[in-house]
């Protein structure tokens, strides 16, 4: 604790006192209903949406893990997260008006109003212990580790005890405030992780000399390789190549992912939109902010801890090179402000999961399943209990966790082929529970098997999610596992799709004219021929394109100005401008 001033103390008290009179003003709004608990009466407007989408995205974990990325492979392997961007557009022009149409509290609830019978209900059941407990353990794990990590290599604070204080701390928010206190701070919380990410990049690069100086020190540096500065990687076509990693990340996972068509939180704020505009501005402001605004800070900063920290001191990992540069260049008062941004960060998403996945047990079991008749009040009690008990169990597995970027791979890989069902069963009248049941089914016994070979594999000296399976001499890693996993689910599900029964014709009927999705509806169309869809198109298929080219315009162009190639940047730039004009162009459309 001797690293931080009287000052910085002050400022982090200010901090949480400010965090829990907000839980405390909300605390009577959210409490007045589940509808107002977990989507604040379907009443907020796009920019509070569409930050609080960003603020979640990112916690304590987000930058150690984009670090570890840095110093292991180089800039290109965050093309882990970028190639979200296909689905994220997707999400702007379709997704994020179709969701809002539907009028679910939740993702899971869309599963009876789609498909129909008993297989429906095992799904919606299903996911939603399964989404909440099992993904939703792993993610608040690592979130919880990574503040586990920045308060013991900054502070000197036991893991342990850090983890423990975070957790009580974030939990009494959580059951205080619901959604409303949830994206109101989220605003505040992204404004100050932001800051704070910013000044410690700009500041680490002042530390090794400017932008110049870092790319010299790194082009002479042993522990850099020739693609650490590179946004797409060089090199062959080898089975165990960046390249061909590269490849797989952009053509492959982000269409497989169990987010293919928004993603459990981010389509909760759709739903909480006002109305489809908002939800469509929101998913547009987050899709430009996650992507082209919030890494470039990080990557800086990774990238300067090469210089400044070339190998790292014994018994840490490469992710607590983060926490160690903000030692090494900030003073009193920065570094209090940097740690409260570091725990706003936390804040936002720790209290997102702990309300999304209390939605997913309230409204897809609790009130599914066990009481259907629950007034408000049992309703938002049972949600405070469910909070408790994620929050709990989520501390355990926060203590197992030994790397947080093992754990975001392990994520993926459990939903890892479902996507086309998620998708497809917007446009195609022909997928059905069993389609999501066995696409799903693939993919956890898949997933978990990996993990279980791993295990047998390695003995004692098993971590979780960290050990990879090895196949002779070479270990699998996660584009090898994508490559097997998405088409075993994919044939798996396509399979069993044809050997069961359609949904009924009713069921079918009653979602076409809901939500006019467009596609290859066939015989629903047919006879709903007064429907006019306004969702899927080939006009809309180019704006998808256009827009994409336009946040890749930016981030790229960003970090070409950034790394000191402004041709490169204005080119960039100009496609951004381009693809911009697209977007607002459909926009206006509608």
């Amino acid at each position: 604790m001797s690293h931080l001033h009287a000052l910085d103390w002050a400022i982090i008290g200010a901090y949480i006192l400010v965090t829990l009179v907000l839980g405390l003003a909300f605390r009577k709004r959210a409490s007045r209903s589940s509808e107002e608990y977990f989507l604040s009466g379907r009443s907020l407007p796009w920019w509070i949406l569409g930050t609080s989408m960003v603020a979640t995205t990112f916690a304590a974990d987000t930058p150690l893990a984009v670090t570890g990325f840095i110093r292991n492979h180089g800039i290109w392997y965050n093309w882990f997260g970028w190639h979200y961007v296909f689905a994220q557009m997707m999400a702007v022009l379709l997704f994020s008006r179709f969701w809002r149409r539907a009028e679910v509290l939740t993702d899971n609830e869309l599963i009876e109003l789609r498909y129909s019978g008993k297989p429906a209900a095992f799904l919606r059941g299903f996911k939603a212990g399964y989404f909440a407990i099992v993904y939703n353990f792993i993610v608040l794990g690592w979130v919880l580790k990574g503040l586990g990590t920045v308060a013991e290599a900054m502070l000197g604070v036991d893991e342990t005890l850090a983890v423990i204080v975070g957790a009580g701390l974030a939990l009494s928010y959580a059951l205080l405030a619901g959604f409303w206190g949830v994206v109101i701070t989220d605003v505040i919380q992204f404004v100050l992780a932001m800051a704070g990410s910013i000044s410690v990049a700009v500041l680490s690069v002042r530390h090794v000399g400017g932008i110049a100086a870092l790319r010299d020190r790194l082009g002479e540096s042993l522990v850099a390789s020739q693609n650490t500065m590179a946004m797409v990687p060089g090199g062959g076509m080898g089975w165990d190549s960046d390249f061909v990693k590269f490849l797989v990340f952009v053509s492959l996972m982000w269409w497989a992912s169990h987010n293919a068509d928004g993603g459990g939180y981010i389509i909760q704020r759709m739903a909480a939109a006002k109305n489809e505009r908002h939800a469509r501005g929101a998913t547009l402001w987050f899709v430009v902010a996650n992507n082209a605004v919030r890494y470039w800070p990080w990557i800086l900063t990774g990238l300067a801890s090469m210089v400044i920290f070339p190998v790292m001191p014994q018994g840490m990992t490469e992710e607590a090179a983060y926490p160690l540069v903000m030692l090494e260049v900030l003073g009193p008062g920065l570094m209090g402000l940097l740690l409260v941004s570091f725990f706003a960060a936390f804040m936002s998403t720790i209290d997102t999961h702990l309300n999304w996945g209390a939605s997913y047990l309230i409204n897809d079991i609790y009130l599914r399943f066990l009481r259907p008749g629950a007034g408000s009040r049992e309703t938002v009690l049972a949600a405070k209990l469910c909070v408790l008990f994620m929050m709990v169990f989520s501390v355990l597995v926060a203590f197992l966790l030994t790397s947080i970027g093992k754990a975001w791979l392990f994520v993926w890989a459990m939903g890892a082929g479902i996507g086309p069902v998620l998708i497809l069963r917007w446009f195609w009248w022909r997928i059905n529970a069993w389609s999501e049941i066995a696409a799903l089914g693939a993919s956890v016994v898949l997933a978990f098997g990996f993990e279980i070979v791993a295990a047998v594999q390695a003995g004692a000296s098993y971590e979780l999610f960290a050990t990879p399976v090895k196949i002779g001499q070479m270990d699998l890693q996660t584009h090898h596992k994508a490559m097997i996993l998405v088409p075993v689910t994919i044939l798996t599900w396509v399979i069993v799709t044809f050997l069961t029964r359609p949904v009924t014709t009713e069921r079918l009927t009653s979602f076409y004219r809901k939500v006019r999705p467009g596609g290859f509806w066939g015989p629903v169309a047919a006879v709903n021929a007064d429907v006019q869809c306004d969702g899927l198109s080939w006009q809309r298929v180019g704006v998808w394109a256009a827009g994409c080219a336009g946040v890749f315009g930016i981030l790229f162009g960003t970090g070409k100005l950034l790394l000191g190639e402004p041709l490169a940047a204005t080119a960039l730039f100009a496609v951004a401008v381009l693809g911009g004009l697209v977007i607002v162009w459909e926009f206006r459309l509608d």
